[in-house]
């Protein structure tokens, strides 16, 4: 293949030596590692344009790639060797900051973490918050439409664009960059690009929703005695605190004593353990008086009705960072111990109780020995219900047996996460890790329209192919 034409007009980087390419070609877990023929790293959307005119020329598939810290495999090349990587982690343009529009214009490439701070001296809030945010990127955030903790009060990362820019598989670049609220002027493509992981075409630019700054935040740790008390505590909170309520996180025992065990400065904040946990923020505008004494009284009925035993509120910016490091860390944790099998699942709320006591229930009924770890977003419905081997297990063959079970599990929760209405992949996207079971849950009207639109948008199949469908 002539690589010689295409970095001719190529003003960014292209990588061909296997120790250059290295970098790109394994999942963030490890658990994928692919081929290139090349990765190209391009600096502009007319360099991306470039790139993908070459690739449709000459048939070679495009993998685009981000920060490579999705959980799905949809960003790693297949071992064909005969893809090109496109990673866009040099275009890294904050394009323009409109406060009174509330609204950011950034390259692809740009860290969340780098939106958050351009909103920050702003005085604004960019509210989309993931583990990965010092090196995910706002195209791999958009792509895989990422939720967050925030999802409860803002929405995913859908919720938070207003426009993007892409290019399209025939190597067109299509400026949709519109900070506008409403526009209702035909077909939403932006939402068509939005959450289809790169198969439909390549997202370069997008802008972002800027909301106020907070001008007060608060956390508290609440030790429930079961799920459906701490929907209860929901409920509570939200009739309570409406709006001012941004996060609700529910975690087991199991996920608190493993960030005790890896995270040297991790404590639990109560006196006594419960066999679960609900974390609450609150955060409102400087007249938002109330909010404080408005969670003192939630918390205050809580206790009363039962629906917790004991709670604590954060008093000072270093026990609210305390506070929610609890939850962040659980995901890092638990890949100290060893393999993970994860279920990334949404369920509507009214029935994630029953869901987590019965199927935890069957589970440990079939393996006694394996250790659910079971933590996620109360408010908007998304659990990461995972399973981890037994302790002590560590040995090459403990790691064969129970990475073994990965399928006849699989099957089972998501039997049971179908069963009630749910959705097998909440926000980490499908890749190529849920792309064959969501195909047995999809009905056959919703596959032939999804198959209609990837061959009306990419009729050469060349966008990240192997992926979603």
């Amino acid at each position: 293949m002539d690589l010689d034409t295409l970095r001719d007009g190529l003003r960014g980087r292209l990588l061909t030596t296997a120790d250059e390419m290295a970098p790109f070609l394994t999942d963030w877990r490890g658990k994928w590692t692919g081929h290139a023929l090349a990765v190209a790293q391009p600096d502009d959307a007319q360099d991306v344009a470039h790139v993908v005119r070459w690739c449709a020329r000459h048939g070679v598939a495009v993998v685009p790639q981000g920060g490579n810290t999705g959980l799905s495999g949809g960003a790693t090349p297949d071992t064909s060797g005969r893809t090109l990587l496109l990673s866009l982690s040099r275009m890294r343009r904050i394009r323009d900051v409109d406060a009174v529009n509330g609204t950011l214009t950034v390259d692809a490439g740009v860290t969340l973490l780098e939106v958050q701070a351009a909103a920050q001296a702003a005085g604004r809030l960019f509210p989309l918050s993931l583990a990965a945010e010092g090196s995910c990127t706002i195209g791999g955030n958009l792509a895989t439409n990422a939720g967050g903790v925030q999802v409860l009060r803002h929405g995913n990362a859908r919720e938070l664009c207003l426009g993007l820019e892409v290019v399209t598989a025939a190597g067109e670049v299509w400026d949709g960059l519109r900070g506008l609220r409403k526009d209702n002027t035909g077909y939403d493509l932006r939402d068509l690009f939005i959450g289809s992981e790169g198969t439909l075409g390549v997202i370069t630019g997008a802008v972002l929703k800027m909301v106020p700054a907070p001008a007060t935040q608060r956390a508290a740790f609440v030790a429930v005695p079961t799920p459906q008390a701490a929907l209860a505590l929901l409920q509570l909170a939200q009739a309570t605190l409406g709006a001012q309520l941004t996060a609700c996180e529910l975690m087991s025992d199991a996920c608190i004593a493993l960030v005790e065990r890896h995270v040297e400065a991790a404590r639990l904040p109560l006196q006594d353990r419960s066999p679960w946990y609900v974390f609450l923020e609150i955060s409102g505008s400087a007249c938002d008086d109330g909010a404080n004494p408005a969670l003192e009284r939630v918390l205050e009925q809580a206790l009363e009705q039962e629906q917790a035993t004991d709670a604590v509120l954060s008093s000072s910016l270093a026990q609210f960072d305390a506070l929610w490091a609890l939850r962040e860390d659980i995901s890092e944790s638990q890949g100290a111990e060893g393999p993970t099998i994860k279920h990334d699942i949404a369920l509507p709320i009214s029935r994630i109780a029953d869901f987590i006591e019965t199927t935890s229930t069957e589970l440990m009924a079939l393996h006694p020995s394996l250790r659910l770890v079971v933590f996620g977003h109360l408010g908007d419905g998304n659990l990461h219900f995972n399973v981890s081997p037994p302790a002590g297990a560590r040995s090459a063959q403990d790691r064969q047996d129970f990475l073994a079970l990965e399928t006849p599990l699989n099957r089972h929760v998501h039997d049971a996460v179908a069963a009630r209405g749910g959705s097998i992949s909440a926000e980490h996207g499908l890749g190529v890790l849920r792309r064959d079971e969501a195909a047995v849950y999809r009905s056959p009207v919703e596959q032939r329209l999804m198959q209609a639109i990837k061959q009306a948008l990419d009729p050469q199949g060349l966008m990240n192919p192997g992926k979603v469908l």
